[in-house]
């Protein structure tokens, strides 16, 4: 074990000299472990000698050996790239590495030509994710159909997300079991409604909107339900808007997202901000493999209804004169149905082998 600065330059000359003519990477790391390892390493052993050594001669040895550890690893790091270097050349020449005469040093090797003819690696593009193109792809065909696209805050007040919506703050989905409260009568909204009611207070009707965004709820996070999700708004309110138009309007979109030879239908049901209420469904025509085709069961994939009077009247606008009607759909569970997805959650689990298996090319 090295006692002066004489003996660890001679540590030093010697490791670099064996480290230099390394011929792999096997016979390096034993070179690491011999010199540096931690436990019978002869630079770390040299080190583990200053407790014994006078107060004096420590810290100019320390600072020597210190100096001496620092070199043999920056020349390990130096040695190993090269031969990692070296390797890929041997595997370019269609020779196995331990057949590669090309272990010498750099310095005294002539590289190979690369091959101009390989294929080159895929440039790392990433993509839409399926939620968000899913999103753009029903904001668009309202577009066609005279919506404009709006948005609102996600912390919101109780008076936009509920009161105003003809919900009381004594309603079931009020409660702070369902909804994520903040301080000052705030709260992050439970759904995209609130931005009909804001829209509504700043623009003289005709309106028509589609307001997509994040909502947020006090939900179980599993297979079909998590604590944050997008969800879609839609919005139409006019002189003489009348059911009608609700239908129409809502199956020339499921025609043009999902076919032409979609079927929908309304069944009936509630919501504080609408009447008459429906949950719309749809039954789809898939084509097989064998380019036979069959219809999917019914499935549900939004509500929807007439916009209640009272709603009206609260954004300040006369009921008697002024009509309307809005759905809300979930484009999470949307793209599911298209991309036949039986779990929510793996939509966020950032795994780029299912995300490329959605778009079909390397993300």
């Amino acid at each position: 074990m090295p006692t002066d600065g004489a003996e660890l330059l001679e540590l030093e000359r010697e490791a670099l000299e064996r480290i230099g003519k390394a011929s792999d990477e096997t016979e390096l790391e034993s070179l690491r472990v011999g010199y540096l390892g931690r436990k019978s390493g002869r630079v770390t052993r040299a080190m583990r000698g200053l407790g014994g050594m006078a107060p004096e001669a420590r810290a100019a040895f320390g600072k020597a050996a210190n100096q001496v550890k620092r070199s043999v690893r920056e020349a390990i790091g130096k040695r190993g790239r090269e031969l990692t270097a070296v390797g890929a050349l041997a595997l370019a020449d269609g020779v196995g590495i331990s057949g590669a005469p090309s272990l010498a040093p750099a310095s005294d090797r002539t590289p190979s030509p690369a091959d101009l003819s390989l294929p080159p690696r895929h440039p790392w593009r990433g993509g839409l994710h399926p939620v968000t193109r899913t999103v753009r792809e029903i904001c668009a065909i309202f577009r066609d159909l005279g919506f404009t696209r709006a948005r609102g805050p996600e912390a919101d007040t109780e008076w936009y997300n509920f009161e105003a919506l003809n919900t009381p703050l004594d309603h079931p989905a009020a409660d702070e079991q369902d909804t994520l409260y903040l301080e000052g009568g705030h709260l992050l909204r439970s759904h995209t409604s609130p931005v009909q009611m804001r829209i509504l207070e700043k623009h003289e009707p005709p309106v028509r909107i589609v307001a997509p965004g994040w909502v947020y709820r006090r939900d179980t996070y599993d297979a079909t339900h998590t604590p944050a999700f997008m969800q879609i708004e839609g919005l139409a309110v006019d002189e003489g808007i009348t059911f009608v138009d609700f239908k129409a309007t809502l199956a020339e979109f499921a025609r043009r997202y999902w076919g032409p030879d979609t079927r929908i239908r309304f069944r009936p049901s509630y919501f504080p901000f609408t009447e008459p209420s429906a949950e719309v469904d749809v039954k789809r025509i898939v084509r097989r493999k064998d380019g036979s085709e069959r219809a999917t069961d019914w499935i549900e994939v939004m509500g929807a209804g007439m916009v209640d009077p009272a709603v009206i009247a609260n954004a300040g606008l006369d009921p008697e004169r002024f009509t309307g009607f809005a759905f809300g759909m979930g484009p999470g569970r949307i793209a599911m149905l298209k991309h036949g997805v039986d779990d929510l959650r793996r939509f966020f689990e950032c795994d780029v082998r299912f995300l490329e298996s959605l778009v079909g090319r390397p993300w």
